[in-house]
């Protein structure tokens, strides 16, 4: 990880870096993932069940204030734009099958995309979980650790999955990787990287409960990071250059 700063009772914890990643407290009950049943491109006027994905997602990553209430207004489109600015897409307000991807919702991206893969043939559900979110674990992986090993990927993946666990983060797989300010991957696009078949493998190992961390919530490369806080959390384990703590 890059840096890392103090986690307080209601403040961010970032550890950032060239294979980086920190994760926010949760402030707010996440919302429940909602179900797409038709994929459709959205705009402005737009309304319905994956109007309201969208806002729910864009909320809880911090890019949204509004309400979510399935109705796409100008608040959600300055929402949309402003994700795909960060995200380097064209930054028109449209809800289409790149900001489908970029957003998670493979089953929409797939559906506009005739069926087709957003990512890898091995991004099927796993352990309960769906074929988004180990697309999206997959990408944070290889975003984040692509130069370890794959035991040091497996490490990243289960330190998300028991931050979805723990009830001072965010409990769903998406909420924990795009929290607001959590990732560098996320801040510098490389969460936008298109993972590799070692990632997904990484991806489906973590989510089906392998934890080479014992349990660990913080990891860090202590070659780069900058903060003293992140030094007082006790260790468990080093894999690679990451110190894995909790």
């Amino acid at each position: 990880m890059k840096k890392s700063l103090m986690i307080g009772a209601m403040a961010l914890a970032l550890v950032g870096g060239v294979s980086a990643g920190a994760a926010a407290l949760a402030h707010e009950a996440p919302v429940a993932e909602l179900a797409v049943v038709e994929a459709a491109v959205l705009r402005q006027g737009s309304s319905g069940g994956e109007v309201k994905e969208v806002q729910r997602r864009l909320k809880n990553w911090g890019y949204y204030t509004g309400a979510v209430d399935g109705i796409f207004g100008p608040a959600t489109k300055k929402a949309v734009v402003y994700f795909q600015k960060k995200n380097s897409l064209t930054a028109d307000g449209v809800v289409g099958k790149a900001t489908y991807k970029a957003l998670g919702m493979n089953d929409s991206y797939n559906a506009l995309n005739g069926g087709g893969s957003a990512g890898s043939s091995g991004s099927s559900g796993v352990n309960g979980y769906t074929s988004s979110d180990v697309y999206l674990m997959a990408k944070a992986i290889y975003a984040e650790g692509r130069g370890e090993s794959y035991t040091g990927q497996v490490a990243i993946g289960a330190v998300i999955m028991n931050r979805v666990k723990s009830p001072d983060f965010p409990n769903t797989i998406a909420g924990v990787i795009y929290q607001k300010g959590a990732f560098t991957a996320v801040d510098d696009g490389q969460i936008n990287l298109e993972p590799n078949e070692t990632a997904y493998s990484a991806a489906r190992d973590a989510m089906n409960g392998w934890d080479p961390t014992y349990g660990c919530l913080y990891y860090y490369n202590p070659a780069v990071a900058t903060s003293a806080w992140i030094f007082t959390r006790e260790t468990v384990t080093v894999i690679g250059k990451h110190v894995f703590a909790i």
